[in-house]
Order: structure tokens, then C-alpha cells, then sequence
């Protein structure tokens, strides 16, 4: 009986509809540039304000919608934060690094636009779950995409959270991968690893045991590198979670699973009291 009922509040959809949002307010499709896939939720404690935390969703680098994730920006809401999803380009129509610049415009309009929902500009995170996580993690640790819209990520992001996301995973193993990637030429390029440095904003790498879709070593990896050339990075590995229930853990239903919003929240408070 608790398998199924597990199996059967775990889709977005039940997650989402069991999301709290007393105290909570949520502005749509808010624009953040042209185009159908430049729209972002904002989620926001009703009364008051505080940090800021720009999520990125996965799916792969080809799919994915901002309005499956709205479990998420409530919780992180009803903690006292400033939530922004958006949606971004995928492939075909964007292949890398096209989602990459899509996440740093988002980013960079929720920095000029923070104070208008309450949030502080100044405590600006980066959060994502697979794919999204590389999304977050080439913006933290590559300068240039932030750079090419006027920020710095050194001192624009206080700091980043990563679930399950793949930070080092050459050679490229699945024939889908290639096409999405290929544009970079040089595969390196779109490894975060390859851009692990001591300066770095500090981050949080969030993984599962049981997770087969992108294996923990990936987090480990990228940590060990970061730590090894003088910057901050720490992993928290969770017994028996899988890809999709580290992000489903966010949800109350499923918090029992693993402490991932705990833990994602008491990062991103000490590191906005820094």
C-alpha cells in the first residue's frame, strides 16, 4: 500500500496540487525576453521578502515546463525566498549553448527585477535538478555567460544548489547527447568541470544513491576539484533516492524520502547571512 501510494503522488501534477499556498503569491508568465520559451513564475512570500533563488528544471536538455515545478517554488516560497522558474530553450531548437544564454538572461532580468517581488538583489541563488543543474553550474563556474549579459557571477550569485546533475560526464555515451552538444566543438566546453576554480560562488552538489540517470560520481567529481584548487563545494549523497525523487522530495509528500529542502534551505540562509 505505501509503494503505491508513493508511485502515485509522485507525478508533477499530484506534487503540484498538493503544494501549499497560504501566504504565498505567484505572479505568470511573467517575460523576461521575446518568445514563448522566455516566460518565468515568480513565487514569493505574500507579506515580506528575502533571497532570491532562480530554479532551472530538467528534462534532458529537450524538454520541460515551468508549470511542473510549481511544488517546488512553494516550498522554497513558504521558506522566506523570492522564486523564479523559468522556461528556457531546448533542442533542436536550442542546442547547447542556447539554454545556457536563455538561464543567463533569465537570471539577469530577475537581478534588475528582484526588488519589484520582494526579493534582495544582492543574495541572487542558482538552483536546478539535471539538466538544469549544468544550466546552473556552467553559469556559476564559466564566466562568460553571465558576462556576456554585464554580470559577473562571482559577485552576482551567492550560491549555487545542484540535484543530480551532470557536471562531468565525457565521454558523450548516448547517441542523443550528440547532436545537442556537438555545436561546441570542443565537447570540453560544455563540461562544468572543465571550468572548476578557487573563486567560485560555494556550492551544495545533492545526490542519490540510487540514482542511474546521472550517477552521484558526477557531484563527487566536481567537488573534489573545486575543494582541490581552493573553492567551496560539498556533497550530500542520499541513500536509496533516485533522479526524479531527490526534486519530488521538495514536496511534503515525499519530504520523508530525503531531507533535500531542508538541507537545500539551511545553504542557501547561511550563505545569505554571509
Amino acid at each position: 500500500m505505501l509503494t503505491w501510494l508513493v508511485t502515485a503522488c509522485s507525478g508533477p501534477g499530484l506534487l503540484n496540487a498538493m503544494a501549499p499556498t497560504r501566504g504565498i503569491a505567484v505572479a505568470e508568465a511573467v517575460p523576461y525576453a521575446d518568445g514563448p520559451r522566455h516566460k518565468m513564475d515568480i513565487y514569493r512570500p505574500a507579506r515580506g521578502g528575502g533571497p532570491v533563488v532562480v530554479f532551472l528544471y530538467g528534462g534532458g536538455w529537450r524538454t520541460g515546463s515551468r508549470s511542473m515545478y510549481r511544488f517546488v517554488g512553494a516550498a522554497l516560497a513558504e521558506q522566506g525566498f523570492v522564486v523564479a522558474i523559468p522556461d528556457y530553450r531546448v533542442f533542436p531548437e536550442a542546442p547547447f549553448p542556447g539554454f545556457v544564454e536563455d538561464a543567463a538572461a533569465a537570471f539577469a532580468w530577475v537581478a534588475a527585477h528582484a526588488a519589484d517581488y520582494g526579493g534582495d538583489p544582492r543574495r541572487m541563488f542558482l538552483m536546478g535538478h539535471s539538466a538544469g543543474a549544468h544550466i546552473a553550474a556552467m553559469l556559476t563556474l564559466d564566466k562568460t555567460f553571465l558576462g556576456q549579459v554585464g554580470l559577473d557571477p562571482d559577485r552576482a550569485i551567492a550560491g549555487m544548489v545542484g540535484l543530480a546533475g551532470p557536471y562531468d560526464f565525457l565521454p558523450l555515451n548516448d547517441p542523443d547527447l550528440d547532436p545537442i552538444f556537438a555545436p561546441a566543438g570542443d565537447l570540453t566546453l560544455t563540461q562544468p568541470i572543465a571550468f572548476a576554480r578557487s573563486g567560485a560562488p560555494p556550492m551544495l552538489l545533492l545526490t542519490g544513491d540510487a540514482d542511474t540517470v546521472v550517477y552521484p560520481r558526477n557531484s563527487e567529481h566536481l567537488a573534489a576539484r573545486i575543494v582541490a584548487l581552493g573553492g567551496q563545494a560539498s556533497v550530500r549523497r542520499y541513500g536509496s533516492v533516485g533522479h526524479a525523487t531527490i526534486v519530488g522530495a521538495f514536496s511534503g509528500v515525499l519530504a520523508w524520502k530525503a531531507p533535500v529542502l531542508a538541507d537545500s534551505v539551511a545553504f542557501l540562509q547561511a550563505e545569505a547571512a554571509r
